[in-house]
């Protein structure tokens, strides 16, 4: 069974995350979306909520399963059997920090590699800081964010809770 991670802070998750899951669900038996903790961000939702966004909005594709973890991926991914992880990549900037990590990681377990995928072309701008700065000063995120989650965001980052 070839198992991949999707890691990532996806706060909040946007279309484009999704564009990703998506593409990746198709080329794995499994893939594990892992939500990361990071010490270093102060995240706008709880690490709890935003498995629950992804969750929500994975649970038509039967393969993916939604995680929060911390620690070292090299680790998570040699703990759950995974193969490869899975990285996307917006524009060449994107690049570099990527290469970076994917060779990090190889580093500390050489049986995971790391694919890139290119984000749609239609989400190559997009991110999830964009979405708060959009949300936050009271644009329509519609364009930004899967449907089903889109009133909880707003909410969330109009109220400043």
């Amino acid at each position: 069974m070839k198992i991949a991670i999707y890691p990532g802070s996806f706060d909040p998750v946007t279309l484009g995350h999704l564009d990703i899951i998506r593409r990746a669900s198709v080329m794995f038996d499994r893939l594990i979306v892992a939500v990361m903790h990071n010490q270093n961000k102060k995240p706008a939702f709880s690490a709890e909520e935003r498995v629950e966004f992804l969750k929500r909005t994975t649970a038509d594709l039967p393969n993916v399963e939604v995680e929060s973890f911390g620690g070292l991926l090299a680790d998570y991914a040699k703990q759950k059997n995974a193969c490869a992880i899975v990285k996307g990549l917006r524009a060449v900037s994107d690049f570099e920090y990527e290469f970076q990590m994917a060779l990090a990681n190889r580093k500390l377990n050489p049986e995971l590699d790391t694919v890139f995928l290119m984000t749609s072309a239609e989400y190559m701008y997009l991110s999830s800081s964009i979405v708060k700065d959009i949300a936050v000063h009271g644009g329509d995120v519609a364009d930004f964010v899967p449907e089903g989650i889109m009133q909880d965001i707003v909410r969330r980052i109009r109220k400043g809770e």
